[in-house]
């Protein structure tokens, strides 16, 4: 497969046993097996620092143009086997730790998730990383190092609590330290003549993980930033007795680089927020300029060589940063600066949701960053003076710095990531920027990388293909489309089929051991697995679960189709009507997993602390994929395609990229309800139009009656009474307007079910249809079209 599958086994088994004697400082008796996961890694990063060192020779003997990918958020998960699968030595190593008594199984186990995001945001970037290595693009990803992720999320009585995640409690084998790549970060203070003088300063420090493309054949480097003080210790005070106050610059450091998204609910939760976005762009910023006059004097090809994309609207300071350091540090005029900068950064906007669209105070960043508030300033009155813009197109305005304005007009290209997405961007939320810079944005649709999606996550399906249509789809894989031959074939729907459900019998081994619940791997297991937004409506999912339970009470002896209704997901901390979600969806399960006539009819499960590797599990045993937001609020969804591409039918709205998977796998293999985007607009028109829809709908309403009798909360009746008063009198995101039409598709989906050779027949035609969805494929979108960059292998 590579040039790793000719490193003996012998060689393979010689290098594990250096690194637990003399990386680990253990013999084979001793040896626990957090050394042996440590001697494994250790291993295979030392395979993987080749094809690194050569692809950085490469990049810099082809003096061609490098991107730098700039993100809050990696959510990589764990590295060993996706490192192992991408270098052809998953099975040789697996076969030499046998011989030793240990099983590869739990080595990987035992290796925590990096907790470096929280959902789709972070694991397209981490995606991402993974196909520009694997189609050699140069490139660099920039993150933050964080110590403690998001959260951990675990439920007492049904609700959420946050705890620190610890997954840097012990070593991390994968990353190199680079004390040698140190910036020093500034903030407050003031600016006089231009000339800003800080009132305080932290130091980046990077540290390298190499990502590994398919084949091994290139790796580029994840570097994250860890923050440190720039003045260790205040000796002076310590001495005196002030011991506390001794410590206070590692404090404040080590406070940027703790927590993912801390809560911003006060003035310093926001000013942590806006230093963290503020720490991220600077030091990568820093850092490539070092690395582009390293190799060239004249900073005007910039442009040429160097591609910045912004994620989100996190890194959207890059453009009045950029002009800072070409400004303060280079010499650089103003209007070059701000032309060099331009032409270097690009913009993927991930939401239409306006309050999702990042604003800071004109006083917070004053404050913070005044030398950034002057320039943003000078750019906006350019920006106004440039297009006759309405005030409120402006980046300044109510006394609000509009962070998604400011990467628009900072950027070369904006584009959406999805086709829905990208045309609702030009026609709302962007429409007066979009008339103001014509032709500024484009689309790429997102995807997800197949080596770790289905290779990884699926070996069963993963054979199965293999054996159908021969080696190498994995990198190529448009190729699944010749699946399509065999939908008649009824052996590959028999295997097929025992492919899903060994993937289920492996779940529910999972859950009974997790949450000590049976379920019967023969039921529909249906899942919903999204951080908990109101606008993804998984309050949609727990009425119709409500609604099914009181029809199975009603008529226990019916041809009911089994269901598991299976949940995962996060709140934001400060979102209390997403945990209130969160506590219903645990409520409801209480009830329902201990009432004696479901039996096997219907259980609802809800693992805690929703994360990749879970994910891994939860997705190849699926057979049914909600993708149910309010149509025109999802950007495109990254979960969806991991479903399709894994066999599990979708049902769901015409929202996202649920529209363009919707037309390749063909509608008849899609289960659509609901309202387009057009019409959502339409129905909030529509004066009371939460209560008219359960006034017209005898099921919700008794659905509602239910929550607020207090039948899941006997204790607290009144605890979900905001939630129905929102339904009844709100409904911002349509949930009445839609139940019916959602009732009526999952009865589809019942009747579906029960011909189980039909059903996999359509599971095979989503698999086939889903080629289209690979990172390869959006990668490669970007280098031609936003970046102009080239592959290098």
């Amino acid at each position: 497969m590579n040039a790793m599958s000719d490193f003996s086994s012998e060689a393979m088994r010689a290098r594990i046993a250096q690194h637990l004697t003399y990386t680990l400082g253990k013999d084979k008796a001793r040896a626990s097996l957090y050394d042996w996961r440590m001697a494994v890694s250790h291993t295979v990063r030392d395979l993987i620092v080749e094809p690194w060192f050569a692809a950085t020779r490469r990049t810099y003997e082809a003096q061609g143009k490098r991107v730098y990918y700039l993100s809050m958020e990696f959510l990589i998960g764990r590295i060993l086997e996706d490192a192992m699968i991408n270098l052809g030595l998953r099975q040789q190593i697996e076969a030499v730790l046998a011989e030793d008594g240990i099983a590869l199984s739990d080595v990987i186990e035992d290796e925590p998730d990096a907790a470096l995001g929280n959902g789709g945001l972070g694991r397209l970037a981490a995606c991402f990383m993974e196909s520009m290595s694997t189609i050699g693009c140069p490139a660099f990803g920039y993150g933050i190092r964080y110590e403690h992720g998001l959260f951990r999320q675990r439920f007492e009585g049904g609700r959420q609590v946050e705890t620190p995640e610890d997954w840097l409690n012990q070593p991390h084998p994968w990353e190199f330290e680079r004390p040698e790549a140190a910036y020093t970060i500034p903030f407050k203070g003031h600016v006089h003549d231009g000339v800003w003088t800080p009132a305080e300063t932290v130091l980046a420090r990077a540290y390298d993980t190499p990502v590994v493309g398919w084949k091994g054949e290139w790796a580029n480097t994840l570097r994250l930033w860890g923050a440190h003080p720039t003045e260790l210790f205040d000796l002076d005070r310590f001495n005196s007795g002030d011991h506390t106050a001794a410590a206070h610059p590692e404090a404040l450091a080590r406070t940027l680089s703790r927590v993912l998204y801390p809560e911003d609910a006060t003035d310093g939760g926001k000013e942590l927020r806006l230093k963290q976005e503020f720490f991220l762009v600077s030091a990568a910023l820093q850092d490539l300029l070092r690395r582009f006059r390293r190799e060239y004097d004249d900073l005007n090809l910039l442009p040429e060589k160097v591609a910045i994309q912004m994620n989100d609207t996190h890194p959207a300071l890059a453009g009045p940063e950029m002009i800072r350091l070409l400004m303060s540090d280079h010499g650089v005029e103003w209007d070059a600066a701000k032309r060099i900068a331009q032409g270097c950064l690009n913009y993927t906007n991930h939401t239409l949701l306006p309050e999702a669209l990042e604003s800071w105070s004109t006083w917070l960043m004053g404050r913070v960053l005044p030398r950034h508030m002057q320039i943003i300033e000078r750019i906006d009155a350019e920006h106004r003076a440039a297009t006759d813009c309405a005030p409120e197109l402006g980046i300044v305005h109510n006394d609000q710095v509009h962070m998604g304005t400011l990467a628009f007009v900072m950027a070369s290209h904006v584009n959406g990531v999805s086709a829905l997405h990208s045309d609702l961007m030009q026609n709302t939320v962007f429409a007066g920027l979009d008339a103001a810079y014509p032709n500024r944005i484009l689309n790429q649709t997102n995807g997800v990388t197949p080596r770790r999606w289905m290779r990884l996550a699926n070996p069963a399906l993963s054979g199965l293909i293999t054996d159908m249509i021969g080696a190498g789809w994995e990198d190529d894989l448009g190729r699944l489309s010749e699946l399509a031959a065999f939908e008649d074939d009824a052996e590959v729907i028999a295997r097929l089929r025992a492919a899903k459900r060994a993937n289920k019998v492996a779940l529910a081994e999972w859950v009974r051991e997790r949450l000590g619940v049976t379920l019967d791997p023969d039921a529909m297991f249906d899942v919903q697995i999204k951080r908990i937004h109101e606008y993804k409506r998984q309050l949609l999912n727990i009425f119709e679960t409500i609604a099914r339970w009181q029809a199975i009470r009603q008529d226990p002896e019916a041809d009911w189709t089994p269901r598991v209704k299976i949940f995962g997901g996060k709140a934001a901390p400060g979102y209390w009507v997403a945990k209130d979600i969160i506590r219903l969806i645990n409520d409801v399960a209480a009830v329902v997993n201990n009432d004696p006539l479901m039996r096997d009819r219907l259980k609802v499960i809800y693992p805690a602390n929703y994360n990749v590797s879970m994910a891994e599990r939860l997705i190849p045993a699926a057979d049914l994929s909600e993708q149910i937001s309010t149509a025109g609020k999802e950007a495109s969804g990254t979960g969806n395609m991991k479903f399709t591409m894994n066999g599990a039918l979708t049902i769901g709205t015409l929202d996202g990229a649920n529209v363009e998977i919707r037309e390749r796998v063909g509608a008849e293999n899609f289960f659509l309800f609901g309202m387009d985007a057009d019409a959502v607009q339409a129905r909030y028109l529509v004066a009371d139009h939460g209560r008219k829809a359960i006034l017209e709908s005898p099921v919700l309403a008794e659905v509602l009656q239910i929550i607020a009798d207090g039948r899941f909360s006997p204790e607290e009746p009144g605890r979900y009474h905001g939630i129905v008063d929102a339904t009844w009198n709100h409904d911002p995101f349509l949930v009445a307007s839609d139940f019916d039409a959602y009732l009526a598709a999952q009865a589809q989906v019942d009747a579906a079910f029960k011909d189980q050779d039909h059903w996999h027949r359509l599971a095979l035609r989503n698999i086939a249809g889903a080629g289209h969805f690979s990172s390869d494929r959006t990668i490669r979108g970007y280098m031609d079209e936003v970046w102009g960059a080239r592959s290098l292998l």
